[in-house]
């Protein structure tokens, strides 16, 4: 940001701010334009950057005093080169071939980086401020005179959470009314009516689903289920969330396996616990640990958790270990998908027993053929096509790893380790053997009191409290969308279930909860879920199970006024988190919120029926009203039939006899993604 502005000579500061409501503008001499990897894409689709700068857009309720534009220059201008910082642009177009492209964040949700400034904000008094938002503004002259600007534009803007503004962002005003849910009608249509409902809206209902919520809403509770109801089920019911195939009955040739995948995966621990405390029934195992002694907070159990000095505690503490993959996201909307990758198995860290304490983390990637511009593998098929919604095995690699990076350095979790894998290649048989769905796997280690292993069972008259980020329409059908076959679903339903990472909201989250763990056995945390795929739908009836609850939509916290019920109920917006209190531990439990700025809500109360209503307060109206026997705990076991397609084993590998060791090392093994140094994952 402080590079010296190549079209304008330095001046004297200037005020940086216009009265101009309802906008704020500003803008900064940036470099955007200069790194050799995009110079060199820009000059491959006929473009040459000549400039660019970033502008911030900032609303305020009201006009600002003159103190609070002073306040605001403080934040936003360059420290050592306050020249680089105006109230108008530094680029101009001279009118021969050449042009400015400005790209940002869509304006139907609030960015991660706009949360924290406008915290910021707050937080040295100026609460007029609403919203900022970063805008790239590049200066580019074509030189072939036949490419259009939107071939670069596909080069510097995400065009699932950003988009071009030919005029500049004049505005966030969305002037839009949330939509209104319906009912399905299954009584008069039956199941043509799901069959509709899930394509139309990439909900992935297969016909076992559709047998199963006929008999449930036909035949049991002998009503329409609601539009809320079916999104609800479709991603709490996933196979993104249930595992239905690892659980399922695997029938090949027509032989019943005599054992589900899941039944062979936790074999080894049926048969030899051995150290194990947690295993496959929280959100992350866990391994016994040992007591020790460490520096914690002094703790005041008369005050409640109040600031103290460190002092020596023993505590007995285990081991906690998580994994998870991030699929799907990472192959549509690499950086985000990898960002939200890591931050979900950094919550799920966080929620196991009573709350845990992130400590590390891995990586690994798998992806197709890579086809370095200049580093070609004599193995990679050029004629290879991809899905056009999926982003190429080179871009996702990049990507991906900056994106897991990006989160864990902002979070402050240090990654450790990785591995990375690619192969595609065309088998004998014709069939093409490649990683075109990437696999991102994210791992974390971490530590957690041992007598906080046990999550308390929800019992009637606990509160139900959401703690993290507000609701936006971001990861609207995730847990659906990522259980189909990559390509199969709409390119508009795909980007609408990829989520945005937000790391230092959830660094207040993880603050809180290390303040509650700290307690002791005066944690106020009796049980804690992280919200994942299927949003506050799932999570909620995860936590309230079996006991049943009922909740008021409308308590939720709301960053985009113009969100549904529909997509209140089951968006996955991120770092949130569900937690079970006892109503006399809110106060202790709402000054820790207010110390740390961590936003909460008391959402609902365990009513101990065995239902899930949900009730709109602002209509008095009843969107979900489900038993959970029937939604979470009685579900019919899924059959999988299947034939195998080769009986025989393929042809032994024949080496030719010219290839000598050094050949084979220097065109071929040294030059695999599993063999290469993998601190391109750590060392960012």
């Amino acid at each position: 940001d402080s590079t010296a502005n190549p079209e304008q000579p330095a001046a004297a500061p200037v005020s940086l701010l216009v009265d101009a409501m309802p906008m704020l503008h500003v803008y900064r001499v940036a470099d955007l334009h200069t790194g050799a990897a995009l110079k060199a894409q820009a000059s491959d689709v006929g473009f040459e950057m000549l400039a660019s700068e970033i502008c911030y857009n900032i609303e305020a309720t009201e006009a600002l005093t003159s103190d609070e534009h002073t306040k605001l220059e403080y934040l936003l201008r360059e420290t050592f080169a306050p020249e680089n910082c105006a109230a108008t642009s530094f680029l101009k177009t001279s009118g021969s071939g050449d042009s400015i492209v400005e790209v940002g964040p869509r304006q139907q949700f609030t960015s991660a980086w706009s949360t924290n400034a406008v915290s910021i904000c707050h937080a040295i008094d100026l609460v007029k401020i609403t919203r900022v938002e970063k805008s790239r503004r590049y200066h580019i002259k074509n030189t072939d005179e036949v490419s259009k600007p939107a071939k670069f534009v596909a080069l510097v803007h995400d065009r699932m959470t950003e988009c071009t503004y030919p005029s500049g962002i004049q505005s966030f005003d969305q002037h839009e009314e949330p939509a209104n849910w319906t009912t399905v009608p299954v009584l008069s249509q039956g199941r043509a009516a799901l069959e509709k409902l899930s394509k139309e809206n990439g909900l992935g209902y297969d016909s076992q689903d559709i047998d199963y919520y006929m008999k449930v809403f036909r035949d049991v509770l002998k009503r329409d289920p609601t539009e809320v109801e079916c999104f609800d089920l479709a991603q709490g019911n996933s196979e993104h969330s249930r595992h239905w195939f690892f659980g399922g009955k695997v029938v090949i040739d027509g032989e019943t396996m005599p054992m589900t995948l899941f039944q062979w995966v936790k074999r080894p621990n049926v048969e030899n616990p051995s150290n194990s405390t947690i295993a496959f029934h929280d959100n992350s195992s866990a391994l016994r640990g040992f007591r020790h002694t460490a520096l914690f907070p002094e703790q005041f159990p008369e005050k409640g958790a109040v600031p103290g000095k460190y002092v020596e505690s023993k505590r007995d503490f285990d081991v906690t270990l998580t994994v998870e993959t991030h699929n799907f996201p990472c192959g549509i909307a690499p950086f985000p998908g990898a960002e939200t990758g890591a931050g979900g198995r950094i919550r799920d860290g966080a929620s196991t027993g009573k709350g845990s304490l992130i400590v590390a983390a891995v990586a690994g990637y798998a992806v197709g053929n890579l086809h370095i511009p200049g580093y070609e593998m004599p193995w990679e098929d050029k004629t290879f096509l991809y899905p056009s919604t999926m982003a190429p095995p080179l871009q996702i690699l990049i990507d991906c790893s900056n994106g897991a990076s990006d989160y864990g350095n902002k979070f402050g979790e240090p990654l450790i380790c990785g591995w990375t894998r690619n192969l595609g290649h065309r088998l004998q048989t014709g069939e093409r053997f490649e990683w075109v769905k990437p696999i991102m796997l994210s791992g974390g280690l971490g530590q957690m009191d041992h007598h906080h292993v046990g999550k308390e069972e929800p019992k009637k008259g606990m509160l139900m409290v959401k703690i993290g980020g507000p609701a936006y329409r971001i990861g609207v059908g995730g847990g659906a969308a990522s259980s189909m076959v990559a390509g199969d679903n709409a390119a508009e339903l795909d980007f609408n279930a990829v989520q945005r990472g937000d790391a230092e909201m959830m660094q207040k989250v993880s603050r809180v909860i290390r303040a509650c763990v700290e307690l002791g056995p005066k944690n106020p945390i009796l049980s804690i879920h992280d919200q994942g795929a299927g949003g506050s739908g799932n999570v909620l009836k995860e936590i309230s199970e079996p006991a049943g609850a009922v909740i008021d939509i409308r308590k939720m916290l709301v960053g985009d006024p113009s969100m549904s019920v529909l997509e209140l109920w089951t968006a996955e917006f991120q770092e949130n988190f569900a937690l079970l209190i006892a109503p006399e531990q809110e106060a202790v439990f709402a000054s820790i919120c207010r110390r740390e700025r961590a936003p909460y809500c008391v959402v609902g109360t365990i009513t101990g029926d065995g239902r899930v209503v949900v009730k709109d307060s602002r209509d008095n109206t009843v969107p979900v009203d489900l038993p959970l026997d029937l939604v979470l705990g009685k579900m019919p076991q899924k059959v999988f039939e299947m034939k195998r397609l080769y009986t025989k084993p393929p042809p032994e590998l024949v080496l030719p006899s010219s290839l000598t060791i050094e050949k084979a090392l220097t065109t071929g093994v040294l030059r695999l993604l599993s063999v290469c140094s993998k601190r391109f994952l750590t060392n960012k």
